[in-house]
């Protein structure tokens, strides 16, 4: 046994559960002749290598309409796939092959080598010598220094998410179209993207990846900037019932600075969760790294839903822009005003 990996009395018996449960799943839908495919999302990558992400899923039949287009469908069916742990999985990128391996989950979270040319590129994966599936990855070119990272969940979509029953209505109950964007925020972020040719766009979320291609959806659907996508995977770990959040964004924070030393962020967030105490956090240990930081106020009504708001600290002394307000146009006004925006 790998020294990495937790002995098996260590590890969470909801953990343990939950692999049993999927392993099971697994065995009926292969008995019935249903095979993996390797689901790609949104990466990124540099001079030389990019990051594949990624799911290797059972997953059922698509839905469509009579014109043949995708079904608006409640969310729920996001989370119908089947997760295959431990799958061996083919990356083609750049005339190159290469073998990675997804984590219990069946998240594929890898880095290659690459020598692709700056802006969006594509990668195939495939998984048990089946038909091979394309995903985009961002290359950002070395002379970029700027770059936008922005929370997703009552920052550019109305979700009240850490309510868990609100939580779970929004996520395996609405109708995907029915979920509303926050005013404003698309214009923002598409302007921003504008005025920085080549910066790249990351959407940083507390989601699971289940909901990737409903999430990329969403945001082609409101005409927010296409971007990479850095969500986590829902479930209990060996030590807990739930992965998190905090912890995932603040991990990804930190691999960004150290992926991209020259590169200073626009983080952007909102008051209903952490993300004014993680941004805090992230500029104090890294202040090269940080360009400003945008926080997104809730109103009343959606703090209420929300469970509440964080207190937005004073950050007159952070040596970078600190700017809030509650929609895009605020925030894009107050951005003009120190200098990160045209006016």
């Amino acid at each position: 046994m790998s020294s990495l990996t937790p002995a098996p009395d260590k590890i969470h018996w909801v953990a343990r559960l939950e692999r049993r449960f999927h392993a099971w799943r697994e065995r009926v839908a292969r008995r019935k002749g249903r095979v993996p495919t390797a689901v790609p999302f949104s990466g990124y990558g540099g001079k030389g290598w990019i990051r594949v992400l990624g799911r290797v899923l059972i997953v059922p039949a698509p839905r469509s309409t009579p014109e043949g287009e995708a079904a608006s469908v409640r969310g729920w069916r996001s989370f119908a796939g089947i997760p295959i742990a431990f799958a061996k999985v083919t990356v083609t990128v750049g005339g190159a092959t290469h073998e990675v391996v997804a984590d219990r989950g069946g998240v594929i979270d890898a880095v290659v080598p690459a020598d692709l040319e700056p802006g969006w590129q594509t990668f195939r994966l495939s998984v048990e010598g089946g038909s091979e599936t394309s995903g985009r990855v961002f290359v950002v070119d070395p002379d970029v220094r700027f770059g936008i990272v922005s929370d997703v969940d009552d920052t550019v979509m109305v979700t009240a998410l850490p309510r868990p029953l609100l939580a779970a209505w929004n996520s395996f109950v609405i109708h995907t179209h029915a979920r509303q964007p926050v005013p404003g925020m698309a214009v923002l972020l598409e302007r921003i993207v504008r005025e920085n040719p080549g910066a790249p766009m990351l959407y940083l979320s507390t989601g699971a990846w289940n909901i990737a291609p409903t999430l990329t959806s969403f945001l082609s659907r409101h005409l927010f900037p296409p971007g990479s996508m850095l969500l986590t995977d829902w479930g209990p770990t060996h030590e807990r019932w739930f992965r998190s959040g905090s912890d995932h964004k603040r991990m990804n924070l930190l691999r960004l600075a150290e992926e991209f030393p020259d590169i200073a962020w626009l983080l952007i967030g909102d008051d209903g969760q952490h993300d004014d105490e993680i941004y805090t956090e992230f500029t104090r240990k890294h202040p090269d790294s940080v360009s400003a930081v945008a926080i997104r106020r809730l109103s009343p009504a959606q703090a209420v839903l929300a469970g509440g708001r964080t207190v937005v600290d004073d950050h007159s002394a952070a040596g970078v822009p600190w700017v809030t307000a509650g929609d895009g146009a605020g925030l894009a006004e107050r951005l003009e005003a120190v200098g990160l925006l045209k006016a």
